[in-house]
């Protein structure tokens, strides 16, 4: 199987710093971009997956939408105040690739600005046309996401690792987790533990801090498989370690 995080033709790579690795940037930023490429991949077919009128499915899919949409707000704004600027200052070659990913961060900020009202609306109404609207919204998104996720990776997370701290990336990996409902987090690391291979889950797990390791064991699993299960009636639960 071919692997998504490829350079394509035509593509180049931020110039790397010399120096040794400080951070594990590249192979964390895989795992949770897989997450934020499967969920946006999902959500067109979740907002049709709702008839015309069922504000019960709607509410259920708005929701968890909604979430992941603010999670993935909360994941550019923290690299856009503990990432590209220390990495702009470090690695001043990098500026061409950082003004890129800042353009294509801001794309997705005017994406999601746009399709929040027509999600809320939905969400409350199960409007079909209004749904239809949303679907290809999130088919637009997930579009525009597979291409920044993947350049992200490829161009510029290798020079970020020679720049970044552990410290100053784990600053980053941590932001605004303090902004979700613990349930929320807790599900949302099933998710991130489903869509990414078993030995990937193995260090995405052991990188958790273990209080939270714990609560998912104990809380965090029934939840990921709750709302799977719910958001996606008679399709088998991908399992997680």
């Amino acid at each position: 199987m071919s692997d998504f995080f490829t350079m394509q033709a035509g593509e180049t790579a931020a110039p790397v710093p010399d120096g040794p690795v400080l951070c594990q940037a590249t192979a964390a930023m895989r795992r949770i971009h897989r997450v934020f490429l499967w969920s946006y991949d999902e959500a067109p077919g979740l907002v049709r997956s709702a008839a015309d009128g069922d504000t019960e499915r709607s509410g259920y899919v708005g929701e968890v939408l909604g979430n992941f949409d603010k999670l993935l707000h909360v994941h550019h704004e923290g690299e856009d105040l503990y990432m590209y600027p220390q990495l702009g200052e470090r690695a001043p070659a990098c500026a061409l690739h950082i003004a890129q990913m800042l353009a294509q961060h801001e794309q997705v900020r005017q994406a999601l600005d746009e399709l929040a009202p027509i999600r809320e609306r939905w969400r409350e109404s199960a409007d079909a046309e209004l749904g239809e609207q949303l679907a290809t919204r999130y088919e637009d998104l997930s579009a525009m996401l597979k291409v920044h996720l993947r350049r992200e990776v490829t161009e510029v997370t290798p020079a970020v690792e020679k720049v970044l701290t552990e410290e100053e990336f784990e600053q980053l990996s941590s932001h605004g987790v303090d902004a979700f409902e613990k349930k929320v987090v807790l599900a949302y690391l099933g998710m991130i533990l489903a869509t990414n291979p078993p030995d990937e889950q193995r260090e995405f797990i052991m990188d958790i801090p273990l209080p939270i390791r714990m609560a998912y064991r104990l809380v965090g699993k029934r939840l990921y498989r709750k709302q799977y299960a719910t958001l996606f009636p008679g399709r088998a639960v991908p399992k997680t370690i």
